[in-house]
């Protein structure tokens, strides 16, 4: 098969590989598109040395698996795959195992390629009314409906997003069902101009208050190693830091003191809940549609 594959350095595609073993509790998904993530440029530029085919937001169909309900199904995957016998996979929290694979990302390799291996546990169906394109954005919507599991945002609430890339939108417009006083800020006007579509509240970053932090929570979706650092000039004392982003920087911030003296709350924040976004997807919730600026074929 085709498979797009990041080894020593070099992102190549590879014309014969191997198409994936499946165990007996596995299923073998036919790939039908997959999505750009940043993770997944972050991860050519060294991010968690990873080595092997790249690529996590997918969708595709189950064309062999030993569970019938699955088989001929469309689908997407959870992209952690836990031992499912340490003490954090039977809490739940495969996650988080230390003996996980992660799709695209540890250990496993992902859905840049014709065909990709997923335990049948990972897979969520889907209903007919989401289409190909915005099941492919499941993955990181998830991912936005994982602050509203970890924070209880009220309406009464004011909230500071910073970041306009993918994740950004995916986070603004979920973080608006809340109610909250949301507001937005990033470098990119036309991307900005997505979120004014849709009646969120925007600022070009570079016209932040650096004196305004009245913010409640400040979620950091910058993509950016100073992204901790800059919320930590608007968030409000006694106020929650939401942080998102993962870079292949290794760069380090003194901020130890500044979160003890205002007594912020720091909640890094990865993979999320997949029914929420399967459901707001289906009900036109969330419109993924203008973010979706190029397609191309895995030979491109």
């Amino acid at each position: 098969m085709k498979a797009l594959v990041f080894q020593n350095n070099n992102l190549e595609l590879a014309q014969e590989h191997p198409i994936p073993d499946v165990g007996c509790n596995d299923a073998l998904i036919k790939v039908i598109a997959a999505g750009i993530c940043n993770t997944d440029l972050e991860i050519i530029k060294g991010y968690m040395n990873f080595s092997g085919i790249i690529g996590h937001e997918f969708v595709g169909r189950v064309i062999k698996s030993r569970d019938t309900r699955l088989c001929g199904k469309r689908v997407v995957g959870q992209i952690n795959c836990g031992c499912g016998k340490c003490p954090l996979c039977i809490k739940g929290l495969d996650k988080h195992c230390p003996n996980r694979t992660v799709l695209g990302i540890l250990g496993r390799n992902g859905a840049m390629a014709e065909y990709v291996c997923l335990p049948n546990k990972n897979l969520r169906l889907l209903p007919d009314n989401v289409s190909d394109l915005q099941a492919v954005f499941v993955e990181p919507l998830a991912a936005a409906y994982e602050i509203l599991e970890q924070a209880a945002i009220k309406p009464d609430q004011s909230v500071l997003l910073l970041g306009d890339g993918k994740l950004g939108q995916l986070i603004a417009q979920v973080i608006r069902l809340a109610g909250c006083k949301l507001t937005a800020a990033g470098k990119h006007p036309e991307k900005l101009a997505l979120l004014d579509a849709c009646g969120i509240k925007t600022v070009i970053l570079e016209q932040l208050d650096v004196d305004n932090r009245l913010y409640d929570i400040v979620i950091d979706a910058s993509g950016s190693a100073s992204g901790l650092k800059l919320a930590l000039k608007h968030v409000s004392p006694c106020g929650k830091i939401i942080l998102k982003t993962t870079t292949a920087n290794k760069n380090e911030i003194d901020i130890l003191n500044k979160i003890v003296i205002d007594e912020v709350t720091l909640i890094g924040s990865r993979c999320g809940p997949y029914p929420p976004a399967i459901k707001a997807l289906a009900a036109n919730l969330i419109n993924v549609s203008p973010l979706v600026t190029s397609q191309y074929s895995l030979s491109q």
